[in-house]
């Protein structure tokens, strides 16, 4: 049987619907998985009875992240946060890791595991970064790939994309500024910022700054082997 992968959803502000971008849902499906959305409980027993029937992980992207998860103040250019999420995503990233289930975050769901992991974030990058940046946020079509990243040699990145550096979209003005205790970064743009990180101690637990389920689709880019690694350790039990 295919591997079953929680998805965790965005909201609306005003808490009246959830946000799917479709190309999540296309990426685990073209790797091999089977993806199932994870509502928001306010009881979370109930939900870990729905955690225990995954077999990984799948956080994608969305709005910023409260900065109270890591002891901070909102700086002014934070943007729009949905509290319920962080809640939900920090209830169902600890669980996975303690049953050392496999993770895989992408763009903000790299930000909320670090966060999770004692980790934090630059709330807002041109604001709170100490050096000259590139361009974090691209003025272009989402399948562009508009910066480059340089893998960490010997890295779970290394080990799938099989590159030291690769070209990436970029859509983000928050970014990860230090890790926890157990996390090595994996991957940083020209200009510093960490564009990827990994547990050292579980089996797969990634974070990567980028969009890769924009870029799975086109036949050079090293997308689908981030995937098919995820769901190939979702498969090893």
């Amino acid at each position: 049987m295919k591997p079953i992968i929680g998805v965790t959803a965005s909201m609306e502000a005003d808490g009246t619907e959830y946000k799917m971008h479709l190309r999540n849902i296309r990426a685990i499906e073209q790797a091999g998985g089977i993806p199932v959305i994870l509502p928001y409980y306010s009881d979370y027993q109930e939900i870990a009875v729905l955690l225990d029937k995954m077999d990984g992980l799948y956080l994608p992207g969305g709005y910023d992240i409260d900065p109270s998860l890591f002891q901070e103040e909102p700086n002014p250019n934070l943007g729009t946060i949905i509290p319920e999420r962080d809640r939900l995503e920090k209830e169902v990233i600890t669980y996975f890791l303690e049953k050392d289930k496999p993770i895989l975050g992408v763009c903000r769901g790299c930000q909320i595991l670090n966060v999770v992991t004692g980790g934090a974030m630059y709330q807002d990058l041109d604001s709170q970064y100490p050096k000259q940046l590139i361009q974090h946020t691209q003025k272009a079509a989402f399948h562009h790939r508009s910066h480059t990243v340089k893998i960490v040699s010997a890295s779970l990145l290394e080990k799938l994309v099989q590159t030291e550096k690769i070209r990436v979209n970029s859509y983000h003005h928050q970014a990860n500024r230090s890790l926890g205790k157990d996390f090595m970064v994996s991957a940083a743009a020209d200009d510093g910022v960490m564009e990827a990180f990994e547990s050292k101690i579980h089996r797969f637990v990634l974070g990567v700054q980028w969009h890769p389920e924009g870029l799975i689709h086109l036949s050079d880019d090293p997308s689908l082997a981030i995937y098919q690694g995820f769901i190939e350790a979702c498969k090893d039990k």
